[in-house]
C-alpha cells in the first residue's frame, strides 16, 4: 500500500491510548498503515506485533530531541518507568520528568508523532522478501543471547525459518568452534552441548570440518512452501576464540545478537559485518561499548550466505 504520513499519525494516536503497545488484544489497535510501516504480517500474534512495533518505533523515537523523546517513550509505554495502564497517567509521568504541565506534554507528543510518522513514511515499508534466493529454506529471524559471565559460555538461539520449497522436513544447522591456530588443540564434536527447547528433535550431529559441528534438526512435520516455523536451542561450549559470529549457509533476513560480558568487559569490541571468515582475527569495524550491565547489542539485516556477522573482542585485564 502507499504509505501516507497522515494515516500513520492517525493510527499512532489510536495506539497511544490505554496501555499503548501493551494493549491487548493489540491487533485491534494496529491499522493497515502501521502494519505496512512495521512489516506486520496477517498471522503475527500480539507478541510478534509488539516486537515489530517496538523495533520500528524505538529507533525513530530515539532520534528525536530529548523532550520529544521522553514524551513519546511515555505515550507508547516504551519506557519501563512509564508503563502505566492509562494514557493520562503516562502523560503526567512525562510532565513530572520534563518539569512541564500535562498540556505542554500532550503538545510535545503530537509534535513527536508527526515527526515519527514523516520519518517512517520517508524510510518506506520494510522489504520482507529475502534478498538472497533459496531453494530450500531461509531464516527470517535469528535472535541470540550469549552469556559469557557463566562458568561455561551459554547461548540461547531463537530462529524463525521460512520454507522456500515443499516438504522441508529437516534443517541443516551448524556451529563453528574455531580453534586458535597456536593452541594445538583440535575441536571435537563433544565440545559442543546442544539442547532443543522447542521446534523439533535433534536427529544427528557430526563434524563437518576441523572446527565446524553440523546439526540435523528434524521438524515436527514437513513444511510447505511459505510456511514459517520457530525453533529454540541452547548451546554451551568453551569459547576458543574471542568472537561470536553468524556465517549463514542459508539466507538470513535478520540476525539480532545480545552478548553479556558482565564484569569481565573487554578492552576492545568490534562489530563485524559481511567479513570474510578467515579475516575475523584482525578485524576492522565499528567500535562498540558495553552498557551499564556489561552488555552489547548488535543487529544485522540481509545477511549474505558465507560471510561473517557478529562481534570480536580483545580481552581486558580482568578477562
Amino acid at each position: 500500500m502507499d504509505l501516507s504520513a497522515a494515516d500513520v499519525v492517525g493510527e499512532l494516536k489510536v495506539l497511544r491510548k490505554g496501555r499503548g503497545i501493551f494493549t491487548t488484544p493489540l491487533a485491534d489497535r494496529v491499522g493497515p498503515a502501521l502494519r505496512a510501516t512495521c512489516g506486520i504480517l496477517e498471522d503475527d500474534d500480539s507478541v510478534e506485533m509488539r516486537r515489530k512495533l517496538t523495533d520500528r518505533l524505538r529507533p525513530l523515537v530515539e532520534s528525536l530531541p530529548d523532550d520529544l523523546k521522553i514524551a513519546l517513550r511515555a505515550a507508547f509505554a516504551l519506557d519501563e518507568r512509564a508503563r502505566k495502564p492509562f494514557y493520562q497517567e503516562r502523560v503526567h509521568w512525562a510532565a513530572i520528568t520534563l518539569d512541564r504541565d500535562d498540556r505542554t506534554v500532550r503538545r510535545r507528543i503530537d509534535e513527536g508523532i508527526e515527526q515519527v510518522a514523516a520519518m517512517a513514511v520517508a524510510a518506506g515499508a520494510p522489504d520482507l522478501r529475502p534478498r538472497y534466493p533459496s531453494r530450500s529454506w531461509h531464516t527470517e529471524e535469528l535472535r541470540v543471547t550469549l552469556a559469557l559471565d557463566q562458568p561455561v559460555a551459554e547461548a540461547f538461539e531463537f530462529r524463525r525459518v521460512v520454507a522456500d520449497a515443499d516438504e522441508i522436513a529437516e534443517l541443516d544447522l551448524a556451529l563453528t568452534l574455531t580453534a586458535a591456530g597456536e593452541s594445538g588443540h583440535s575441536v571435537r564434536e563433544s565440545d559442543l552441548a546442544v539442547d532443543v527447547f522447542h521446534g523439533g528433535v535433534l536427529a544427528g550431529r557430526a563434524m563437518e570440518s576441523s572446527d565446524r559441528v553440523g546439526l540435523a534438526l528434524r521438524l515436527p512435520e514437513p513444511l510447505r512452501r511459505g510456511e514459517r516455523h520457530d525453533i529454540g536451542l541452547r548451546f554451551r561450549a568453551n569459547m576458543r576464540e574471542p568472537h561470536y559470529i553468524c556465517v549463514p549457509r542459508h539466507p538470513c533476513d535478520l540476525f539480532d545478537l545480545h552478548v553479556r560480558f558482565g564484569d569481565r568487559v573487554p578492552d576492545r569490541i568490534v562489530r563485524l559485518e559481511k567479513a570474510f571468515q578467515n579475516d575475523t582475527r584482525s578485524p576492522r569495524g565499528e567500535l562498540l561499548e558495553t552498557d551499564d550491565s556489561g552488555e552489547v547489542h548488535v543487529r544485522f539485516r540481509h545477511l549474505a550466505p558465507g560471510f561473517a556477522y557478529g562481534i570480536r573482542w580483545q580481552p581486558g585485564g580482568a578477562g
